[in-house]
Formats: structure tokens, C-alpha cells, sequence
């Protein structure tokens, strides 16, 4: 991975702290970290719908939710039809995963991962102040969740696990990841996808001590892992914006196309997407 160009290809009007993106056909679904919807944008249309994640009886704030009280939805990933949704797990209220159907846009109850996210922080020896789940991935019955390296113990890692979700029952294996530094800073997992054997994955550069407080970004990488080896093969800087999301746009025969996603750590409700061609 050599070259890249990067532009700005649309903008939505709509949606603000883009967090996760995911494309099925002509359809853009992207969550965002201080909501409870499900934004889908039609490319060709131009249109943007939202669906609620939360039961009809629900009263509490759908959009711009204050920090603290945020389910913190920072990955998206899709399984059959159905999508969901994880909570970061930086803080207890942030430990759920929301499902939605792609057909019918009907919104299944949410499932409750804070057992999970315990066993996995106990698995990896990951302090709770430092996990912080930032990607998602699904194939088949394996998963793919990746840890941001947040704060003080600069933990990267990914969680490969291995059953039924609805079950909410895994075989666990979990694998550190070292990135590069800006300024002696570690860079952290924001987002990835699956394209053949390969991951890739975006990873920002925050000065912060804190899971789950906002901060300037120094930059963004964008990297391939190998998941069999889980050893990280190529990593290229792609500029200063804090890019959280990541899916696939366009399989050439020499080059990969991606949608990106930033965070403007602002409440201005406009989400700027990029697209990013790389060589193969």
C-alpha cells in the first residue's frame, strides 16, 4: 500500500458525530455515538431516512444526546439481515449492542453486552478505564471487535470471537496490535472492515487520557492486518481529520475503494463522507 487519493464526495445534512458506516447496494447506513437512530442514506436518491433503535414508549432524546447519558454506538456490522449496533463499553451505560433488520427497518431488542465486555477485559487484561470498542466485524459465526488503545495503557487489540450472538456465548481469543506513533502518541483502533483475508482498519492518533473523553486528533492511518497471521502489514498516514468509519465503496481490479466517515468533535449536524482508493 503506497498510494492513495482521498476527496470529499458528499456531504449529509442530517447527521451529526458519525461514528460507523456500513454500504449495502445503494444504501449508505451510518450510526453516530450520541444517538438512538439508524441513519440510512441513499446515494443515488439523495434521500436520508432515520430509524429509531428504541421502543415506541421511549421519551428520552433521539439525537445529541448529552455524553453522559449516550449509548455510545461506535461500530456497525451486518449478520444475515439483520445489523447491529455496539456500544463502546467505556462506561456501564455503553455496554449495549442495538439491532435493527436491513428489509423491514424493524428494531429488535437490544442486547445487553455487559457481561461480555467484563470477560473480555478480563481476558485481554484490559483495565475498564481503557477498554473502549471502536470496530465490528462479522463472518459468519466469527466476529471481529476491535479494541482502542485509549488513555494510559495504550491497549490495541482485537477480539476474535467465535459463536452465536443471540446466544451471547463465545470462544474468545484476543490478540494485541502495536501501531504507529505521532509525537510518541499511540495510535487507536477507530474502525474496520474485512475484504478477502485481509482487515483494514483506520486508527487515529487522540491526545487524551481518557476512554471516553473527547480530544484533538494529530492524524489518521489506514493499515492492512493479516487475520491469519494478525500482524499488521502496511500502515500510511491519510491526514489530521479523526476518520471513524470505514466500508467498502468499489473492488477494482488494481485498486480498493472506501467510504470514510469523520468525527468534527462538534454538534453541528452535517457529516462529511470521503473516498479513499488505495492500491492493492
Amino acid at each position: 500500500m503506497q498510494k492513495f487519493q482521498l476527496q470529499l464526495l458528499f456531504q449529509i445534512i442530517g447527521i451529526g458525530s458519525a461514528s460507523g458506516l456500513l454500504l449495502d447496494n445503494d444504501s449508505l447506513f451510518i450510526v453516530s455515538d450520541n444517538s438512538h437512530l439508524l441513519y440510512e442514506y441513499n446515494i443515488k436518491t439523495e434521500q436520508l431516512n432515520k430509524t429509531p433503535l428504541v421502543a415506541d414508549d421511549y421519551t428520552g432524546l433521539l439525537e445529541n444526546i448529552p455524553k453522559e447519558h449516550k449509548a455510545d454506538y461506535e461500530a456497525v456490522t451486518i449478520n444475515n439481515n439483520d445489523l447491529y449496533l455496539f456500544g463502546s463499553g467505556s462506561t456501564e451505560k455503553r455496554s449495549s449492542i442495538g439491532r435493527i433488520n436491513i428489509d423491514t427497518k424493524e428494531a429488535l431488542p437490544h442486547l445487553d453486552a455487559t457481561d461480555l465486555y467484563l470477560i473480555m477485559q478480563s481476558f485481554g487484561g484490559i483495565n475498564p478505564e481503557g477498554f473502549n470498542i471502536e470496530g465490528a466485524i462479522n463472518d459468519g459465526t466469527t466476529w471481529y471487535l476491535l479494541q482502542r488503545g485509549n488513555g494510559k495503557s495504550e491497549q490495541n487489540g482485537i477480539f476474535t470471537l467465535e459463536g452465536d450472538i443471540s446466544e451471547m456465548f463465545f470462544q474468545i481469543i484476543y490478540n494485541p496490535i502495536e501501531l504507529p506513533r505521532i509525537d510518541s502518541v499511540q495510535a487507536g483502533f477507530t474502525d474496520g472492515i474485512k475484504v478477502n483475508d485481509k482487515l483494514y482498519f483506520l486508527a487515529s492518533v487522540e491526545k487524551s487520557s481518557s476512554a471516553h473523553n473527547d480530544s484533538k486528533t494529530a492524524g489518521t492511518y489506514i493499515g492492512i492486518l493479516n487475520l491469519e497471521t494478525m500482524k499488521v502489514e502496511s500502515t500510511m498516514l491519510i491526514g489530521q481529520n479523526n476518520y471513524k468509519g470505514i466500508t467498502l465503496y468499489k473492488d477494482n481490479n488494481s485498486t480498493l475503494e472506501f467510504l470514510l466517515c469523520e468525527d468534527k468533535g462538534d454538534n453541528e449536524m452535517i457529516s462529511n463522507i470521503y473516498k479513499i482508493t488505495i492500491d492493492k
